[in-house]
């Protein structure tokens, strides 16, 4: 990393220092969660809506970090000895203009890319595509925002000889301060579509701020197929000193698509270009990929031959742009984000890494870095040094570099020249209750390890996207006061998305509760290393003493349980044990009538030892604007009730009432926190867009021609009505597939395209009609996800979402993505 004195960047930034030294600065901390290096480590405290960086100052501190830019100027620094401060206006302005600063110290080519679709594959595409031509650096992963951008160029250093960033917006104004960080001398603009729309007026609109990228650029590179990004390019007067380089299929261009041939999974493309007839051919033949790959195509030719170009073009493959959480052998948890290693994603995976809880044994196994550009020991140092900051337990290297290279780790070690020589002496012994991280340049095939060490092998997988579950908590987040506490449900195994890896993530971004039905949920998050509060919603006699030693929090809705629960918290002689009473407002289940509160107060108050955290009571039909009346009512009595609680006693009760459909439609009653469940996962009963998080698919596993009138599948209820073609899917009821969408009922997703179930499901099994489309044995079914909702699943059965995620088998594998 770029390394300067903590003055110089004090200075670069216009701050303010206060401080007693000038210690060398290598590493930026946006996040207090993450950091390593702590003594060559600069903290910036951004503020957002939400959180403030400046709350975690003193947590710092405690861990050594002592370097920070601040814009609080009510911080007291002699709390901080030893430390050094900037005081500056605003601090994402200030990383910014750290960023933007450290740019200018490099006279190299930077490639710029943005567009609504496709940046991250294309930046990707290009690095593999030139990394053997020059020392590249790019941003990791998707780092295309106001915090990321600034984040990917500071890793620019001396040895680079080529920069590629790729850069996104939501909103207008949000390019111009990412231009002067990027500062590119040649751009890409990938396409336009509907992704952040929200925020500006148009299309046109969009494009505008989103040209400003380009504005100084020697070169833009663009598809005149997209008529509102050429119409904008050729009107912008700020492009009269760029060269624009345009490539289309249907119009005269730079590079003009003659042709495209599309056979086995490959396609052979053919184009004039400066009068000549050239070809390149790609193992892919989606549109998107064609697109992706044409851009990378038209930026190649600017500097090499077609023949070399063609020859890199064919090995290109599928970006892996996302890490893989898996259940593995012997109770391991398996992160796989084998597709590329590198500094900047390694940080990225390591920290995903020490969020699950779960494990104490934490192992990375890692390839050769290759095309870093550093020195074999000084990088090789330098991951030691970034491996030692995360705190991992083992690593084991594969890769000649690495195996020459492994005395710098501070830790238990292991090497092996080749991924063959690993996996012809793998122990599945030597791998027990761990979180291991798969981290592999992709020559090395880092897959066979995940095959090797992953736990189930049914084919049927139940993805569900952890950063769709970030969205959906930020979008209910949006809807709420700051100082509103959020508690969110994860009984019922997550609604069927699993348990401790729910659970870190949302212990990750800070949630103030979560909340179980029974206390044996509780106990086992506590098993899995998760601290944050825990509500168990139904507690029972038996379970009072574990969940005391386990520090759960019960629902206390009669007197019984109240009885129960404070003899058991005497007997340990607990002090102040939080409960948390439930108020019958007209649900009619669980809860204190309003004509118990007296008796209630009473006995409270001679249980001293006890404390009441909150009040709250259940909405029974916020999702439904019918019964608005009655949601009015309850919120009216449980109001009252609550109140005439809080008055009899002198520290602070919280109250909740709302549920995820509440928050989107009752706003107004937030009170003190809120429950969120169903909304989490992508359900939007007031019809906003989340994020869709969960995906239950599998794969054709055979193929068969059935002539006209024969049956398919259990008591032939299946009768084929012309020959037809029929894929037989690995999924039944018993994964979780109701029997219900036989026979035509229901539909899968294959191939850009619904087709119907035929004949009766079965317990392991099902089949569909794939007579109208072109499929493959191994090919990809869609039982639901973005593109079958789970609502229109829940309509077809005359239910409700909850019961189709609930219902999911635990022997269909949870595969849980995060980017």
């Amino acid at each position: 990393m770029a390394t300067y004195l903590f003055q110089e960047i004090s200075n670069a930034i216009k701050g303010e220092y206060h401080g007693t030294s000038n210690p060398p600065i290598s590493n930026l901390i946006t996040d207090s969660r993450t950091y390593f290096n702590a003594e060559e480590s600069v903290f910036f405290a951004i503020k957002g809506i939400r959180h403030d960086g400046h709350h975690h100052l003193k947590e710092l501190f405690q861990k050594g970090i002592r370097n920070f830019i601040i814009s609080n100027r009510d911080i007291v620094f002699d709390e901080f000895p030893e430390c050094n401060f900037a005081v500056v206006q605003n601090t994402t302005d200030a990383l910014q203009a750290l960023a933007a600063w450290h740019r200018k110290q490099f006279d190299i080519p930077v490639i710029g890319i943005t567009g609504s679709n496709g940046k991250t594959i294309i930046k990707e595409w290009l690095f593999h595509l030139l990394e053997d031509e020059k020392k590249t650096i790019r941003s990791p992963k998707s780092y295309n925002s106001q915090i990321g951008v600034p984040l990917s160029v500071w890793m620019m250093e001396e040895e680079h000889e080529l920069a590629i960033f790729e850069a996104g917006i939501s909103q207008a104004g949000e390019m111009q301060k990412l231009k002067s960080i990027i500062a590119p001398t040649i751009g890409i603009f990938s396409n336009i579509g509907e992704p952040h729309q929200a925020n500006f007026i148009d299309y046109k609109h969009k494009i505008s701020e989103k040209l400003k990228l380009f504005e100084s650029c020697d070169i833009l590179i663009y598809s005149r197929d997209y008529s509102l990004i050429e119409s904008q390019i050729r009107s912008n007067y700020n492009f009269d000193n760029t060269k624009l380089f345009c490539w289309s299929r249907k119009f005269p261009s730079d590079l003009f698509i003659s042709r495209i041939e599309k056979q086995d999974g490959h396609s052979k493309l053919y184009a004039k270009y400066q009068n000549k007839e050239i070809s390149i051919d790609i193992p892919f033949i989606d549109e998107a990929s064609i697109e992706n790959a044409i851009h990378c195509w038209a930026l190649l030719l600017l500097s090499l031959d077609n023949e070399s170009i063609s020859n890199k073009m064919k090995d290109l493959a599928p970006i892996a742009m996302r890490l893989e959480l898996k259940e593995g052998i012997n109770d391991c948890t398996i992160i796989n984000d084998s597709y590329n290693s590198d500094l900047g994603s390694l940080s990225i995976a390591l920290d995903f890494l020490n969020q699950q809880h779960q494990h104490k044994k934490k192992t990375l196994i890692i390839s050769d870095i290759l095309q870093s550009g550093k020195d074999e020991t000084g990088l090789y140092k330098e991951v030691s040094d970034l491996v030692h900051g995360k705190n991992i337990t083992r690593v084991i290297g594969i890769g000649e570099a690495i195996s020459r290279n492994m005395n710098f780790f501070k830790t238990e070690t292991s090497s092996f020249k080749t991924t063959n020589e690993f996996l012809e002496k793998l122990n599945k012994e030597g791998f027990k209750d761990e979180a291991i991280l798969l981290k592999g340049s992709r020559t090395f095939e880092f897959e066979r390890i995940s095959n090797s060490l992953q736990h189930k092998a049914h084919r049927t997988v139940l993805e569900i996207n952890l950063n769709g579950i970030v969205n959906n908590l930020n979008y209910f987040k949006s809807l709420l006061k700051p100082e509103t506490k959020v508690m969110i449900m994860v009984k019922a195994f997550s609604y069927g998305s699993g348990t401790y890896e729910i659970a870190n993530i949302l212990q990750y971004n800070k949630v103030d509760y979560l909340g179980v039905a029974f206390a044996d949920e509780g106990v086992a998050l506590r098993k899995a290393g998760i601290s944050i509060p825990i509500l168990v919603m139904n507690p029972e006699e038996q379970s009072f003493e574990s969940m005391i030693e386990y520090n759960l929090e019960p629902e206390i809705y009669s007197f019984r349980t109240l009885n129960f629960f404070s003899e058991a918290v005497k007997r340990f002689g607990i002090d102040l044990y939080p409960v948390h009473l439930k108020m019958e407002t007209g649900m009619n289940r669980l809860g204190f009538e309003e004509s118990d509160l007296p008796k209630l107060i009473e006995e409270l108050k001679n249980m001293n030892y006890l404390r009441v955290s909150s009040i709250f009571s259940h909405l029974a039909a916020s999702d439904d604007a019918v019964h608005d009346g009655f949601t009015e009512k309850q919120f009216a009595k449980f109001d009252g009730m609550s109140k005439q609680i809080q008055e009899q006693f002198k520290y602070k009760i919280y109250r909740h009432l709302l549920n995820s459909a509440g928050v989107e439609r009752f706003p107004n009653y937030q009170l003190d926190m809120v429950r969120l469940g169903i909304g989490l996962y992508g359900i939007s009963h007031a019809g906003n867009k989340l994020t869709n998080v969960s995906t239950l698919k599998s794969k054709i596993s055979q193929i068969k021609h059935i002539r006209k009138g024969e049956t398919i599948g259990y008591s032939r209820r299946g009768v084929t009505e012309r020959d037809s073609r029929i894929a037989i899917v690995p999924i039944g009821y018993s994964d979780g597939l109701s029997r219900a969408l036989s026979n035509g009922v229901g539909k899968v997703w294959i191939n850009n395209k619904k087709v119907p179930i035929i004949g009766n499901i079965c317990m392991d099994m099902c089949m569909i009609d794939i007579s109208d489309l072109a499929a493959s044995e191994g090919d990809e079914v869609i039982i639901f996800g973005a593109q079958i909702p789970l609502t229109e699943m829940a309509s077809t059965l005359k239910t409700i979402p909850y019961e189709i995620m609930t219902g999911i088998s635990k022997r269909v594998k949870r595969v849980y993505i995060y980017e």
